[in-house]
Formats: structure tokens, sequence, C-alpha cells
């Protein structure tokens, strides 16, 4: 069951998100209500384990290899279980999501260089089922809430 937030559960959320370590009266502050109600609503928020857990994130310069992509991928539906424990197994594969529309899988790879990610690309585009690729290069996060 989907627990019911409002936009002030929200908006602490999104502040929690960006920095679990905000202090409470920053997001009070930011939400525009009293620093007790925040901390009674964080407490609810943990109770009812819409936050599971605070985590680390590290500095993206020191976490992140060179070269992130997203690769789209058509494949065709006989071949996707083979295709899945072979992406399962490569070190460079960081997410793999089934996706609707015109794409059939997501991936984002890291790869310390552009050559590697150029070789790893070659091979995913020859394995059986792939009928078609599409990459984009990762320039920059804008918006980082990989906490999720």
């Amino acid at each position: 069951m989907k627990p019911d937030l409002d936009d002030i559960d929200h908006k602490i959320l999104a502040l929690l998100m960006d920095n679990a370590r905000l202090p409470v009266t920053s997001i009070a502050k930011a939400v525009g209500i009293a620093r007790t109600t925040v901390i009674a609503r964080i407490a609810a928020l943990e109770k009812r384990d819409v936050i599971a857990g605070y985590g680390l994130k590290l500095n993206q310069k020191l976490a992140q290899p060179a070269v992130r992509a997203y690769v789209g991928l058509s494949v065709e539906a006989r071949y996707a279980p083979a295709l899945i424990r072979y992406l399962q197994q490569l070190p460079e594969t960081e997410t793999l999501c089934a996706v609707s529309g015109a794409i059939d899988y997501m991936l984002t790879l890291r790869c310390p260089s552009t050559e590697i990610l150029d070789k790893l690309l070659d091979q995913i585009g020859a394995l059986d089922g792939v009928r078609q690729t599409s990459t984009s290069i990762i320039l920059s996060k804008r918006i980082d809430r990989g906490a999720l």
C-alpha cells in the first residue's frame, strides 16, 4: 500500500535526498513549518518506512570513473534472459531497467575510458538478439537523488 504523503512530506523528502545531514532548522525554514513539526514528520516518515535509511554519497569526481553512458537496447524477447545474464556479470553495468516505448531496456554503463566503452558497446551490439543500441554519454549530473 502506497503511503499518503502531502506536499510538506514531499518537500522534506526532497531536501533530505539532496542532503540527509541538513539541519532540522534549515528544513523547517525551507518548508515554512516549526522545527518540532519537522522532527515529528521525519520520525513519522521513518516509522512508516517511507524513509528506509540514510546513506553516504561519495564525491562524484572520486567515485565515478571517467565515462558513464545510457544505452537504449532493442532486443528480441527470446534472447532477453541471456542478455540480462551477460550484463549482470559485467562490472561496468551500473543499472539495467526494462522500459516501455521504442526500446526494451535502458542500461547505464560506467567505464574508465571511452575506448573501453566503445569496445563494450561493440560486444553488446554483437550479442544474439540485440536489434539496435542507442548510446548517450552522460556529460554531467544536474540533479542527483540517487539514494532512491
